[in-house]
């Protein structure tokens, strides 16, 4: 009789738990949404933002709460993946209540058909929905995925020196990784690329979404404002020449460009993108007397903007960790639209944890090749030492460059933030080390002739034309 006045007593706890935390969980959602009514301006003093952009806020800083600590391959604490799926369900349930009026046969009970217009949901939202649902769900499912596995493990960034792993990149704040002296097995390691493919066709859709949407977000009167009058001035003279030639070069043409830095590379997208902005305002203007009329083909100017467009599409391969460029703010902060800005917001959170799960499977999949091939950390540590014995001696004369940088500034983007970009040319550099220059010259031709035509062939077909069975419709625009 007391075990059962026991139990009895444990049930009625539990009951009394579960009620508490429904409870709180009820007053929290209540408060989520009083600050999206108010337009995160809990004061009432009517100095909030417009709905649209205070649920683009709310998802953006949920994922930051949320996987703003995902440094490992492991799979996501129970807590925190219960309240991502939480949150962002009474985030997404908005969209619920955006409709469209569609057409549908109703029968009489006299047996006749009548057609009557019923209310769904909006039809972008219907399909990209439930697609990010499925990236989100692929992407943690991954996570999970890691839970068992003993083939690597992480050391702390505070272990000494002779108990660490191997540091891909220079993020020291991270854990290093540590496998096996004689690397993972042939299994492990297929079953690494699995997953790294995996994630890379979350990373592609969702970066495809991404894009879509923001390209049928309108520009922005106040940002048309600020643009000069032609793309030549917008990009300046050098990169308007290299644009503007007759054989033009994708790949080549970033090689001319100055990415040492992430300012560099940003400053690159916003000339690019109000470049386009001009050149399609003028095209549709073209019979118009405004002062953005032009002298140049419509034929020219066409071409122009689809080398910008490849350029664009490169940049973003490139860094996938770039910030938003300004057009892209402005379109955010200016838009009305609830739906667009929570597809916005949701696959640009879902493609930054992709990228950052591509980044820690690309750690492990380096340590293993150094564990194979110790030459290639020695070979590492070599070329930072030359960038840096460089950078001491350049410091002064390299342009763009102030006599007070230090030497980590003075790194391309890609080596500071460990993006693996066009490790052939460094191999095809060292090969040509003690060539003559005409060989060396007629070797680089042929270098980037060949990777030109690969990013062309990529770039030809869109991101989702690559993913079979999603369902999604591709970009028309990517800006």
């Amino acid at each position: 009789m007391t075990t059962t006045i026991d139990e009895q007593d444990a049930n009625n706890n539990d009951l009394v738990s579960k009620v508490k935390v429904k409870h709180a969980e009820l007053e929290q959602m209540k408060e989520r949404f009083a600050k999206l009514l108010l337009g995160e301006d809990m004061s009432g003093g009517g100095k909030g933002v417009s709905s649209a952009l205070a649920l683009t806020n709310a998802i953006t800083n949920l994922a930051a709460s949320v996987f703003g600590e995902q440094h490992k391959l492991a799979p996501m604490p129970e807590d925190r993946k219960r309240r991502w799926r939480r949150e962002v369900g009474w985030l997404l349930s908005v969209t619920d209540y955006i409709v469209e009026f569609v057409a549908s046969q109703q029968a009489g009970k006299d047996g006749s058909n009548m057609e009557i217009m019923m209310t769904q949901q909006r039809g972008d939202l219907r399909m990209n929905i439930a697609a990010l649902k499925k990236l989100d769900a692929m992407l943690i499912g991954c996570l999970d995925n890691f839970r068992d596995q003993n083939q690597f493990w992480y050391v702390s960034k505070d272990a000494d020196e002779s108990e660490k792993g191997v540091q891909r990149n220079d993020k020291w704040w991270l854990p290093t990784v540590k496998v096996p002296a004689e690397g993972l097995s042939e299994e492990s390691r297929k079953w690494m690329q699995y997953q790294k493919d995996c994630v890379n066709q979350v990373l592609k859709a969702s970066m495809a979404i991404n894009a879509q949407i923001l390209g049928e977000m309108e520009i922005p009167e106040n940002y048309i404002d600020t643009l000069p009058k032609n793309g030549r001035e917008t990009l300046g003279d050098s990169i308007y020449k290299s644009i503007t030639v007759d054989f033009f070069d994708p790949s080549q043409f970033l090689m001319t460009m100055d990415l040492s830095s992430e300012l560099n590379v940003l400053d690159l997208k916003n000339k690019i993108e109000a470049s386009i902005v001009i050149w399609k305002r003028k095209m549709n203007q073209k019979d118009s007397k405004s002062s953005w009329s032009s002298g140049i083909s419509m034929e020219k100017r066409e071409q122009f903007e689809e080398r910008a467009e490849t350029i664009l599409i490169l940049l973003k391969q490139r860094f996938p960790g770039l910030p938003q460029s300004s057009l892209e703010i402005c379109k955010i902060e200016s838009n009305k639209d609830v739906g667009h800005a929570v597809l916005e917001s949701y696959s640009r959170v879902l493609e930054s944890l992709a990228s950052t799960v591509m980044n820690r499977i690309e750690d492990v999949l380096y340590a293993d090749n150094v564990a194979q091939d110790p030459s290639l950390l020695a070979k590492k540590m070599s070329t930072s030492a030359r960038v840096r014995v460089a950078t001491s001696e350049d410091n002064d004369e390299t342009p763009g460059h102030s006599p007070g940088q230090t030497p980590t500034e003075s790194m391309t983007l890609s080596d500071f933030m460990g993006w693996s970009v066009d490790q052939e040319q460094e191999e095809s550099n060292t090969k040509n080390g003690d060539s003559s220059p005409k060989q060396v010259e007629e070797n680089e031709n042929e270098k980037y002739q060949s990777y030109s035509a690969r990013i062309l062939a990529r770039t030809k077909n869109s991101y989702m034309e690559k993913l079979g069975g999603i369902g999604l419709r591709s970009p028309t625009t990517r800006h």
